[in-house]
């Protein structure tokens, strides 16, 4: 069987939004490195579905939140690329995140450490890091939250570090411009996963408040971003860069 022709990395790729983007790609024929903390499980559990459907893909455990793991991940994928005989990968997806609730009365340095490590540090080196790897005419999408546009007390250690990655994300589209890199944010809004301990997803009275403050009715569900994370990675929207994409359903307008 021949290798795959575009090959994405999805860091957070073992569930939820990360899983639905590893899975939307798989349908637009990419393959894809994807990534879990600790949930092996869940990891091979999406590698199955998408091989079972005739795609390709490999799971790599990484913890983002430790930059000192980068130099070796950097081989494994190096290693994993090889397999697929390629040496490049087209698309970076830093999906990879924890949530984090607290009022700024109760947040302590080590959350707000914590925070920062997973949600801007990481993506930051881990970006560096595999910038060799990505092909010239790739793509990266960051990933943010509405929370940089609405504000909902006890977010604001984690909706503080998404308006890093806004930042940090046009950064890397002007420095990345003359290798026709784009570099994008994509920002959900609430969406019914097991984020937040399932906050939108098992709770009714949160996910009836979420819908009545959404244009559209109803909160997101995971299918609602990955196969739009796969659309602004595909060559359709090649000139779309250094933007904030919010998807959301139009809450809290």
């Amino acid at each position: 069987m021949s290798g795959p022709h575009s090959i994405a990395l999805v860091t957070g790729g073992s569930r939820g939004l990360g899983r639905a983007t590893v899975e939307a790609l798989a349908r637009r024929g990419v393959a894809s490195l994807l990534t879990y903390n600790t949930n092996k499980a869940a990891a091979d559990a999406v590698v199955d579905s998408v091989t079972r459907s005739g795609g390709h893909a490999k799971a790599l455990a990484l913890d983002t939140g430790n930059t000192r793991a980068f130099p070796a991940f950097v081989a494994e994928v190096q290693h994993a690329l090889a397999a697929w005989g390629a040496e490049r990968f087209n698309f970076l997806v830093n999906m990879a995140g924890t949530s984090h609730s607290g009022l700024i009365t109760e947040v302590t340095e080590d959350d707000f450490d914590a925070a920062y490590r997973v949600h801007v540090k990481g993506p930051f080196f881990l970006t560096q890091a595999l910038l060799p790897l990505i092909a010239d005419g790739g793509r990266i999408v960051n990933i943010s939250s509405g929370l940089t546009r609405f504000s909902h007390p006890g977010r604001i250690v984690y909706a503080s570090m998404k308006g890093a990655v806004e930042v940090m994300t046009r950064y890397m589209a002007k420095e990345l411009g003359a290798r026709q890199i784009a570099v994008n944010t994509v920002a959900p809004g609430a969406i019914q996963t097991d984020f937040s301990d399932g906050a939108v997803r098992d709770n009714p009275e949160i996910a009836r408040a979420i819908a009545a403050a959404t244009a559209l009715g109803r909160p997101g569900l995971p299918d609602d971003i990955g196969p739009m994370i796969a659309s602004l990675l595909s060559d359709e929207n090649r000139w779309v860069n250094a933007q904030r994409i919010e998807v959301s359903g139009g809450q809290a307008l």
